[in-house]
């Protein structure tokens, strides 16, 4: 207790991270009030306040926002959609990845690409988000004018969520984005876990204690596989310079159990909600149909979660093959006098990087998959749905990465100030920790 205490006397002892500290605070307070405030010309009486399905996801993401017809219902969603775009183009598209190795330039290009694109993308689902979300008795004006007005309003409240995202990143700690992820899903966390333990009652206790002894297990094994690397020793020749000699250290390349993060479970989750629609098509008419229409629909299922175990194993191959270029990795090593030792540098390189990167990919796939199904574990064993997204999932993913990026932003700045970091062993690891290896 004495070294926590001592770690935020430390924290709030530096100015600048003191001040960076106060920011992120006061941004995620203008985001989360922003949330409760309804677009114009709806009744907040006749909203049903509840999603199921993807825009369940969505609403989870937002904190309710996307429930409340709020002005920020949107959030920085389609920012998320647009950068992923981006960053599949990137990969399949010759112009786009030359972009990419102009350096601060060309990131500055996709940037700027990414907030257009993001301006469509937010007005075609504005339009979507009205007609399909919004019920008819809760509009009290016109429907073409209210149509108009909610798609210009919800466009300006992403921007505004854009804008409050970077201003996070530069003035603040952590990204801006992640972080107004993680405050929307974090902000239902008490609500769920108060109900949780009312649901239960006093009868209830013990298994409410044995359900947080759960979650806590659920939490380090996610961090595990948050922070779980493969480090492959990098040796480099010594170079002379003059009278001075460079190189001749021993390096490594950081690669990450889980480099795909979410993503796959996002992928995946999207495409669940396939059978489903399809099926209704010809449930009428189709006693199949119909079974797999209600057998996708519960996500309960043994049936939902292997198929969705399967495409989440699927994907973490396929996002974590265009992520991790194992061709250009080898030939920053080459071009830098960098090699694997006993490897020979070049097509080697590559092909020993792919080699152990598959390796470490399926026990991490296999990992992520039953993160993404413990919710629904937890669900039939009882757990109230609100409090069983907490055991696992996309949401679970978000929080565990963003709050370890955050602490270890925090950390590197007391250890510049040469106070002692916030781990007596070790240090922490967030998602994004790289290691030069040029």
């Amino acid at each position: 207790m004495n070294k926590f205490i001592q770690t935020l006397k430390n924290i709030f002892a530096i100015e600048d991270l003191r001040i960076r500290i106060i920011n992120t605070i006061g941004f995620l307070v203008i985001f989360r009030l922003g949330s409760f405030v309804v677009l114009p010309g709806v009744d907040p009486s006749k909203l049903t306040g509840s999603s199921e399905g993807i825009f369940g996801l969505l609403d989870t993401f937002l904190g309710g926002a996307f429930s409340n017809a709020s002005i920020f219902g949107l959030g920085i969603m389609p920012y998320i959609s647009a950068s992923i775009v981006l960053q599949l183009l990137t990969v399949a598209v010759p112009y786009f990845q030359k972009m990419q190795k102009e350096g601060e330039s060309g990131r500055k290009k996709i940037n700027q690409i990414t907030r257009v694109l993001t301006i469509f993308i937010t007005i075609a689902q504005s339009i979507g988000y009205v007609t399909a979300t919004i019920p008819a008795e809760a509009i009290l004006i016109d429907r073409t004018l209210f149509t108009i007005t909610s798609m210009v309003v919800l466009s300006a409240g992403t921007i505004f969520c854009m804008w409050i995202g970077e201003k996070i990143t530069d003035k603040g700690i952590g990204n801006g984005i992640s972080m107004l992820i993680m405050i929307g899903i974090i902000s239902r966390f008490p609500g769920s876990i108060a109900g949780e333990a009312i649901s239960r009652g006093m009868s209830g206790a013990i298994l409410f204690i044995l359900e947080i002894v759960a979650l806590f297990f659920v939490v380090m094994g996610t961090v595990m596989l948050t922070t779980a690397t493969r480090k492959i020793p990098v040796q480099y020749a010594k170079q002379v310079v003059g009278n001075k000699v460079y190189g001749g250290q021993r390096q490594y390349i950081p690669l990450k159990v889980n480099a795909s993060g979410v993503m796959p479970i996002i992928f995946a989750q999207s495409l669940m909600f396939l059978p489903a629609m399809v099926s209704s098509i010809w449930a009428d008419n189709s006693e199949i149909a119909s079974y797999i229409g209600s057998t996708f629909s519960d996500y309960t299922s043994w049936q939902y979660n292997l198929l969705f175990a399967v495409l989440i194993i699927v994907f973490t191959f396929f996002y974590t093959a265009i992520s991790v270029n194992s061709n250009q990795i080898a030939d920053d090593m080459k071009r830098n006098g960098g090699f694997v030792p006993g490897v020979k540098p070049g097509k080697s390189t590559a092909e020993f990087i792919d080699e152990v990167l598959s390796r470490i990919t399926f026990p991490g796939s296999l990992f992520l998959a039953v993160i993404a199904i413990l919710p629904a574990l937890a669900s039939l064993f009882g757990v109230s749905r609100e409090f069983s997204q907490f055991y696992g999932g996309t949401s679970l993913l978000i929080m565990v990465g963003v709050i370890l990026d955050t602490l270890q932003q925090i950390e590197s700045y007391l250890l510049m100030r040469h106070y002692d970091g916030m781990m007596k062993s070790g240090r922490i690891k967030g998602r994004n920790q790289n290691v030069a290896v040029a």
